[in-house]
């Protein structure tokens, strides 16, 4: 025999259509978007991994001041490794991006093709997908700098540069303003001044581990370091342009998957309130159906059904959703931050089993035991309506000096407070969320009007000092040419100032497990760009040094000098306004005295115009306004449509929670509100007597939250850029920023309070009537 309670379950649902119709959109939104990006993200991690092979990705690679010869590479390549050429030429092109322009390549990190065909003449190229969405360029236009002009061809991933990192030590890769690109051999004729002479490699036997892979690199280091003029050296495990889109991709998931439970675990709470009052409400007839023979455990499952039906009904179009539009949308999320090859969409069955099988676990479990805690007491308590399990307590007393409906709101509030116990940890959870997306612009923001602030000068110009200065087998060809160097690289700029730069790496310790570039200035005596009275010794850092290391004057700092086992010590002397760089500045005689550069030594000018009068050759590079805002230019750009994304979501949250558990208190106070109504008072003073209360505790929870999860966010922002990223961004809260929350909040439960006044209006008068005792 069939039960007959199953005929009331889908008559339940629709007669409260309302909540479980919010509750549904709000579980199909979380789900969808959780199931389409762990689709995604599962088949852009495979994808990326086999990529690896199926491209033939290097191992490693290092840059040579000059091109080896073949004694030279036969002796490297005894160390175990294939070498391979991979030359390449930077051009700046007419709107002053920087173009990286390799020669196709075929045996080694192989170039994917994502749209039109490869170049095949001189004057064709292809250039990298997402370089070319960033500046709106398609196939089939032209670019040009100012010695060339391509057509271009192609849009192209190369393996090796899944991620848009111009330099290994940059904090941020830039697929704004830097870009890759192949062109064909024979459109591969830079001349030889211009070519950095790379060489990627491949070990003829893969290191077992990381740790392995760590020696051999160097134990490499050494062989280069005997052979040749080592410029630079990348082994695979530390090449961000390769691994950097690898870890995001992967370190992503579970920081979703832990959003998608918290939301869930939430909605069970709703859930389990909001059926905790259908089991007040209906304890009539439950008293009875129990007194005719119904066991709690029928009972149980009877009131289990509704949300569960919901739950199962949200998971299964959460993720046909997630399959088909979602699934396009986060792909889109990636893709529009990292250089990645093709994939194809492949079955997750982790991703249904955490969207759908582990959701209806904690739905059941949290629903469960809050119906299997309210469903413990005897029949004739349910007849009666009796259902306080402590009978001795007693109803607080309230100063008669309070007014009337003051004492009537606080009974009201006292009455709900587990209601408002679950809203507050809601309003606390979307508040985090908005808090995140709304604080990610002014953080933005703030950086770049940094940079701008203590920017020393316009221009910082460094020297790159010719291959023929350090040939050994020729010290004094060697010597000459670096007296005509020093020579040509003076200029009669008014506004120059010489300067030493050196570059030396952070050791990793117990606050930070990254390595990272310091630039260490050495600053010439009463410098009319750095505004510090030097003495012998003295060493000031940057404000966002210290801030990031948690230094102070007086602490000691110890570096280490890239490829050598040669450490620094640096007494902190003082600390210089600059929450930016991480940088150190000292007298610059003390500079090229610790580095050994000799006495007359510079690397570089500082100058608030243009220099003109020194031969392109020579400058290795040029910091300017838009090489110090490249961070932020590029978390603008990837980070922009998500914060804005999480901003809608919290909303979202808000209203829900906040609608569901003020129409729970609305109901359960269903019988009061028909009593007051008979008494004579009319809808809207009804309406202030309840929806007041709850907008005082809305009100009151959104003024306690709001400070308290600025606090948890900065450190949360704080923990993360000092344990993982490099570089530093200050934290800056925007005056405005709580107010906008406040004004979101409140904005958000006006809605609300419509939906609430238009549920007092249908609470009928004969409720009080029906139930008297």
């Amino acid at each position: 025999m069939k039960n007959p309670l199953n005929k009331r379950i889908l008559r339940e649902i629709k007669e409260d259509i309302g909540k479980y119709l919010v509750i549904f959109i709000l579980l199909v939104a979380s789900i969808a978007f959780v199931s389409g990006f762990l689709v995604a993200d599962g088949s852009m991690v495979k994808a990326y991994d086999e990529s690896f092979e199926k491209y033939n990705i290097e191992d490693g690679n290092f840059t040579s001041k000059n091109k080896i010869n073949r004694a030279q590479k036969k002796n490297i390549e005894v160390f175990g490794l294939t070498l391979y050429d991979n030359f390449f030429a930077e051009v700046k092109l007419n709107n002053n991006d920087t173009l990286r322009i390799f020669k196709n390549r075929k045996e080694i990190d192989k170039v994917c093709l994502m749209k039109g065909e490869f170049p095949k003449k001189a004057d064709e190229i292809a250039i990298d997908r997402m370089f070319a969405d960033n500046n709106n360029l398609k196939v089939g236009d032209e670019i040009w700098d100012s010695h060339h002009k391509w057509k271009i061809t192609g849009l192209v991933s190369l393996s090796d540069y899944s991620c848009l990192f111009s330099d290994n030590n940059d904090t941020m890769f830039d697929s704004l303003a830097f870009g890759v690109a192949v062109v064909s051999e024979e459109g591969f004729d830079f001349k030889e001044e211009e070519l950095n002479y790379r060489y990627s490699f491949i070990y003829n036997e893969k290191p077992k581990d990381e740790t392995e892979e760590y020696n051999r690199s160097k134990d490499l280091i050494e062989v280069l370091n005997n052979e040749i003029a080592l410029k630079d050296f990348i082994p695979r495990y530390a090449n961000q342009a390769i691994i950097y889109a690898g870890e995001d991709m992967s370190g992503d998931k579970q920081a979703i998957v832990v959003f998608l439970y918290i939301i869930i675990v939430i909605i069970a709470f709703v859930f389990g309130v909001t059926g905790a009052n259908t089991i007040v409400k209906e304890s009539a007839v439950i008293g009875t159906l129990r007194a005719m023979g119904y066991e709690k455990k029928e009972l149980i499952k009877h009131y289990l059904m509704p949300p569960l039906i919901v739950t199962l009904i949200s998971a299964i179009t959460g993720n046909i959703l997630g399959y088909s539009l979602m699934k396009d949308y986060c792909a889109g999320m990636y893709y529009g931050s990292y250089s990645l090859t093709t994939f194809v969409t492949i079955w997750n069955g982790e991703a249904f089993v955490m969207t759908t099988v582990i959701p209806f676990i904690i739905m059941l479990l949290i629903n469960y035991l809050v119906l299997s805690n309210k469903l413990s007491l005897k029949p004739l308590n349910f007849i009666r309506r009796d259902l306080r399990k402590n009978k001795k307590k007693k109803t607080m007393k309230l100063s008669h000096k309070l007014p009337v409906f003051t004492r009537f709101r606080i009974r009201v509030i006292i009455q709900n407070l587990s209601n408002y116990l679950v809203l507050f940890v809601g309003i606390f959870f979307a508040n985090m969320i908005l808090v995140y997306g709304l604080i990610f612009p002014s953080l933005i923001n703030h950086y770049q009007s940094n940079v701008k602030e203590n920017m020393l000068c316009n221009y910082q110009y460094i020297l790159e000092v010719p291959s023929d200065v350090f040939d050994k087998n020729h010290k004094l060809e060697s010597m000459v040419n670096l007296l005509m160097y020093f020579n040509e690289v003076e200029t009669e700029n008014e506004d120059a100032e010489k300067f030493t730069a050196y570059s030396l790496k952070t050791i990793p310790g117990k606050l930070s497990s990254v390595e990272e570039n310091v630039a260490i200035y050495g600053v010439k005596d009463k410098s009319r760009y750095i505004n510090i009275d030097f003495k012998e010794n003295d060493v000031y850092i940057t404000k966002a040094y210290a801030d990031k290391y948690l230094l102070k004057t007086g602490d000691t700092i110890q570096l280490k000098e890239a490829y050598k086992n040669n450490k620094y010590d640096f007494k902190i002397t003082g600390i210089i306004n600059d929450e930016a760089t991480l940088s150190i500045y000292m007298p610059i005689k003390d500079a090229n005295k610790m580095f050994d550069l000799g006495d007359s030594y510079f690397s570089g000018y500082f100058s608030d115009t243009k220099i003109t009068d020194i031969d392109e050759e020579y400058i290795g590079s040029v910091i300017d306004i838009t090489a110090l805002t490249k961070i932020s230019r590029q978390l603008d750009k990837s980070m922009g449509s998500i914060m804005n994304l999480l901003n809608y979501f919290a909303m979202l949250i808000f209203f829900v929670l906040v609608y569901l558990l003020s129409k729970v208190i609305i109901e359960k106070n269903a019988q009061s509100i028909s009593m007051v109504k008979i008494l004579g008072f009319r809808d809207l003073e009804v309406s202030r007597l309840y929806i007041l209360a709850t907008s005082i505790m809305v009100v009151l929870f959104i003024i306690i939250t709001i400070p308290v999860e600025i606090w948890l966010v900065k450190i949360i922002v704080e923990v993360i850029l000092r344990t993982s990223i490099s570089g530093w961004i200050a934290f800056y809260l925007d005056p405005f920023l709580p107010l906008e929350m406040f004004a979101l909040g409140v904005a958000t439960y006006a809605i609300v309070v419509i939906f609430e006044y238009i549920k007092i209006r249908k609470v009928p008068k004969d409720i009080a009537l029906k139930n008297v005792e």
